[in-house]
């Protein structure tokens, strides 16, 4: 018996062979009986994976739209076209009944069934062309929402970045155009302003606060020291003017904010605020030295005081920054210009040192010193000596975990000698020993840097760091390990921060002209037969002067000072046996001395300090120094000392 054939479109989708082909979505309508569908065992593995959109639910939103056809089927199948049509909701679609076998279609019986089949032909290609535009559609639609999901991760790195920057900036507010007349660098009210700064710097906290009592509602009990002076300075001015100094440290978000050397360059919540504006404008760097005219915070959002305009950097005027040389890329050369030691004729640690250990500008020195010999008094009469005799050179005492009574007494040292010398710029930044060591290790970052920019600006600065060793164990504790421990428990990564700091000391070769000429219109030349040429631009230097511990019975001490040895280019050596005998200067002649001393030092005092190390060779350390501190005494100053040691010499041949 031959089957019947089917017109019906579900009888064509049921009568399909099985190629493998999938069929539509949009035609993917469910046949089989629901249930043979509940028993039908669950698959295995992982889930398929959701669909946006299932069939059903396409085809209900399709019944919305348009009448849906009932079959009505029956024992014998009528055609498509007498089958009764009736609207039903999508809700009340019944299921199909079991599906039907792949057979072959029958041979056509009436002529009229040609025509009433190819005319369901033609319905079911436009209806596939219309699928296929809808797919094509889909499709175009999923290119457009992949290109849309490929660029949409920087649209979100972009919504991202916008949210933190408007997260900093509900902290940090942009700095803001006043319209308030500011006065010009170094006219009356710019001086008054920074002379109102300078005394309320130098007066103590109860001293503020008496001063800010007699104020008419001002609540100064909430105020710390730094931002109890600002206000009285803004109450004091005209138009609220704030005059602000400070060292400039940089953040990684691009804004910097002044540090106060009273402070030794910690974070404080008074510190004043530098926009990211005035930082590129001017191309500032940590380290900078800025001084310029500030605002009050305007609301209770805004918490600091922040910077309008920059007068003076690194005490200059700011644009001539914008013309320097970074400090990594300026000529180092062996120092050639000597520092005066000598300063007062009853101190002789320092007339010691002018004749057998000579200090350069540049100078890489290191004082090796055992316990209670002395190292802290000699750091003391140094930076008196240069005070007194190179004024022109910026001192910065550098104190790591120190004790705080040596502290204080350094700054009373510094302050007397300020007050002496209103021109003379030295300061003391200190971390002592009952503070972290990161501590230890952000002082010592901020005093490098602020020594480099102003080395920079052709500047001569003078580092006096105590201690070395103590600055090494803090920063083994800080760094991150690598793994390798040496001997001692220090770190292989420990030395290097230091040996940077150590390192950074540094005579800046001289930018030259042509050659010098005489009267005659020769060139002129030194002793050596070189020519001389002009100095066109004279370069500063940075000069560190560190002590080291040894003979502590450490290990890492020692290991710490095997690390330094060979690094400066100058060593004094004291000796624990003479102080032990209370002899003073307890310095070890012998040990002591400058490499490229004849660079410092005269033909004429070359040759007497030589003969007289070849005549103490056959003495002891002890009797030796006795000799000269003998010879010193009678001696008021070095110049009388050499004349004397030259005549008795002159007298034994």
């Amino acid at each position: 018996m031959a089957p019947t054939k089917k017109n019906s479109k579900n009888a064509y989708l049921a009568d399909q062979e099985p190629t493998g082909a999938e069929i539509p979505p949009e035609l993917n309508v469910d046949f089989s009986n629901p249930e043979e569908k509940e028993s039908s065992p669950k698959r295995r593995g992982r889930p398929k994976r959701a669909k946006e959109e299932s069939a059903e639910a396409k085809v209900d939103a399709k019944s919305e739209k348009e009448p849906v056809e009932k079959v009505v089927e029956n024992k014998e199948e009528k055609s498509f076209a007498e089958a009764p049509v009736e609207k039903a909701p999508a809700a009340e679609k019944a299921p199909a009944e079991k599906p039907v076998q792949n057979v072959e279609a029958a041979p056509a019986e009436k002529p009229a069934e040609q025509g009433e089949q190819q005319n369901a032909n033609q319905g079911e290609q436009g209806t596939s062309q219309g699928e296929q535009g809808a797919n094509q559609n889909d499709n175009n639609g999923q290119q457009q929402n992949q290109q849309n999901r490929r660029f949409d991760k920087f649209n979100k790195n972009n919504r991202r970045f916008d949210k933190n920057n408007n997260r900093q900036n509900q902290r940090f507010q942009p700095e803001e155009e006043d319209t308030t007349p500011l006065p010009e660098p170094d006219s009356e009210a710019w001086n008054k302003a920074r002379e109102c700064w300078s005394k309320y710097r130098k007066m103590t906290m109860s001293d503020l606060q008496e001063l800010a009592s007699q104020k008419e509602n001002l609540d100064f009990r909430r105020y710390r020291k730094q931002s109890l002076g600002l206000l009285l300075q803004s109450l004091e001015n005209e138009n609220n003017i704030v005059y602000a100094e400070g060292l400039l440290e940089v953040t990684p978000q691009g804004h910097g904010f002044l540090r106060n050397t009273e402070f030794n360059y910690q974070q404080g919540p008074d510190d004043v605020y530098v926009s990211q504006n005035l930082i590129r404008k001017l191309g500032l760097k940590i380290g900078d030295t800025v001084a310029g005219l500030a605002r009050p915070p305007r609301d209770q959002n805004d918490k600091y005081y922040a910077l309008r305009r920059v007068d003076k950097v690194n005490f200059e005027d700011p644009e001539k920054i914008k013309r320097r040389v970074a400090f990594e890329y300026l000529t180092p050369i062996h120092p050639n210009e000597k520092i005066q030691l000598e300063w007062d004729p009853e101190e002789l640690s320092t007339r010691v040192m002018d004749l057998f250990s000579p200090i350069g500008k540049g100078q890489r020195s290191i004082i090796l010193a055992p316990p209670r010999t002395g190292k802290t008094i000699l750091l003391q009469n140094m930076t008196r000596a240069i005070a007194k005799n190179h004024p022109e050179i910026i001192i910065m005492v550098l104190l790591i975990d120190e004790r705080p009574e040596e502290v204080t007494e350094m700054r009373e040292i510094i302050g007397k000698l300020v007050e002496a010398n209103p021109n003379l710029r030295a300061e003391v930044v200190a971390s002592t020993f009952d503070e972290p060591p990161d501590h230890h290790a952000r002082v010592a970052t901020m005093v490098l840097e602020k020594a480099k920019r102003l080395v920079e600006q052709q500047k001569d600065v003078v580092v006096l760091l105590d201690s070395i060793t103590r600055f090494a164990r803090a920063n083994n504790v800080v760094i991150p390990h690598s793994g390798k421990i040496l001997s001692g428990g220090v770190d292989a990564n420990a030395m290097q921060f230091p040996k940077k700091f150590f390192g950074a000391a540094r005579k800046i070769a001289d930018k030259l002209g042509d050659f010098q000429k005489d009267s005659n219109g020769q060139i002129v030349q030194t002793i050596a037969g070189e020519p001389v040429r002009e100095i066109v631009q004279k370069n500063g230097s940075l000069t560190i002067i560190g002590t080291a511990l040894i003979e502590t019975g450490s290990r890492m001490d020692e290991v710490i000072f095997e690390e330094f040895k060979g690094t400066g280019n100058m060593e004094l050596v004291l000796d624990r046996r003479l102080a032990e005998k209370r002899t003073w200067p307890a310095i070890d002649i012998f040990k002591s001395g400058t490499r490229k001393e004849d660079r410092l030092l005269s033909l004429y005092e070359q040759d007497i300090i030589w003969k007289f190390r070849q005549g103490a060779q056959n003495d002891t350390e002890n009797g030796i120094m006795d000799k000269l501190i003998k010879l010193m005494k009678q001696n008021k100053t070095n110049a009388e000392l050499l004349e004397f040691m030259k005549k008795a010499k002159d007298s034994l041949r």
